[in-house]
């Protein structure tokens, strides 16, 4: 059996950036990754946003580790080269009744220490954006976009430099705690292929299942997954925007918003799709063209004239939750060996938005919680 000191299961951008903060804390790490590359679930399938840190309860892991995150994110890119850009973006009631929603986005971005948030009267945010239409809105300086690709290209770079080293195409099944580390199961054996003295689950949408399957975790520490299919139409014409601009949030996500991407192409989305459960051959990431109606309704609140012509069925995601319909919003759970009593073992539970913003914080708050192990 092989041995390793840090196993990371996953290389999305949680496990890329953990994997490059273990590696560079000296730790000798082995990510595994049950696709034929890196990043091509839900770190893809993203609007890659940078997140300011608007929306989180005060207190919040969500809040704190955005607002770090979103710091660490820009220096980042900054110092590397990598795309990105500090565009802003407008959040925006279509009516007086929605005012009320930015009410509350101004004081939880004030308690979670977010200082750069300003109200715009409906004057002040069309002379932004004199294709706008509202009555009032929220100006957010501190968001922006990123190139997700060339971002975890460069966590993976870093992390091999260090040491750190991939297998790709390869699933990690079951996980059994020992006396002497941790061991893993691949790609359905019984045997362990690996040990490690320390493990990282951040495999994202199966991160539950993994948990389910691992040997020696209680199972009141695994939560229930629900899943939120968010789908994505491009725009077919220039959208005649330089921010992104936001509706007042809805039940389950953010609501139907505009991004931009770093060659100025706007995109819709995502909605909020409830999808059942997790099917055994993988998600069906189809974007139904019919869904373009709802899609044109919702935009031509705060974008007059907009048809449905204009609506081209582009990607999805799925939101790894761990709240379902009807239910409060679900913080984060990154739950090390403190938490449920595995030596070695940390969870990463419900990494949905804004885990892409926060994937550095998030990587120095696991590194914290394996110093002892």
């Amino acid at each position: 059996m092989d041995t390793a000191d840090c196993l990371v299961v996953g290389a999305g951008v949680l496990g890329l950036a953990v994997a490059r903060a273990l590696a560079g804390a000296g730790r000798e790490t082995v990510i595994v990754e049950h696709c034929p590359t890196f990043g091509t679930e839900t770190s893809s399938r993203n609007s890659e946003v940078i997140h300011a840190g608007l929306y989180y309860p005060a207190g919040s892991l969500k809040a704190s580790l955005c607002v770090r995150g979103r710091e660490l994110l820009y220096a980042y890119c900054r110092e590397r080269g990598i795309p990105h850009r500090r565009c802003g973006k407008l959040i925006v009631a279509t009516d007086e009744a929605q005012c009320a929603g930015l009410d509350r986005i101004a004081q939880a971005a004030a308690c979670n220490g977010v200082g750069d948030l300003q109200r715009l009267d409906r004057a002040a945010a069309v002379r932004l954006e004199p294709a706008l239409r509202c009555v009032a809105a929220l100006l957010s300086p501190s968001t922006g976009i990123v190139d997700s690709h060339a971002y975890m290209l460069a966590l993976l770079g870093e992390a091999e430099d260090r040491g750190a080293s991939l297998a790709v195409s390869t699933e990690v099944t079951a996980l059994r705690a020992t006396p002497h580390g941790i061991e893993a199961c691949v790609d359905g054996a019984t045997q362990p292929l690996l040990r490690a003295r320390c493990v990282v689950n951040a495999v994202g949408l199966r991160a539950p299942a993994l948990a389910r399957r691992t040997e020696g975790l209680p199972p009141e520490r695994v939560p229930r997954a629900h899943f939120a299919k968010g789908n994505y139409f491009a725009c077919t014409t220039r959208a005649p925007f330089t921010r992104l601009i936001y509706p007042v949030p809805e039940p389950g996500g953010l609501g139907v918003h505009l991004t931009l991407d770093l060659a100025g192409q706007g995109r819709f989305g995502p909605d909020v799709q409830w999808l059942e459960a997790a099917p055994d051959g993988g998600f069906d990431y189809t974007v139904d063209a019919a869904r373009a109606a709802q899609f044109a309704r919702a935009v031509r609140s705060w974008w007059p004239g907009l048809g449905e012509a204009q609506f081209l069925p582009a990607y999805s995601g799925v939101r790894p939750k761990l709240s379902g319909p009807g239910e409060p919003a679900a913080d984060f759970r990154i739950e090390g060996p403190e938490s449920h009593g595995v030596p070695g073992l940390v969870n990463l539970f419900g990494i949905e938005s804004p885990g892409l913003t926060a994937s550095l914080a998030i990587a120095e708050r696991v590194v914290a919680l394996l110093r002892h192990h």
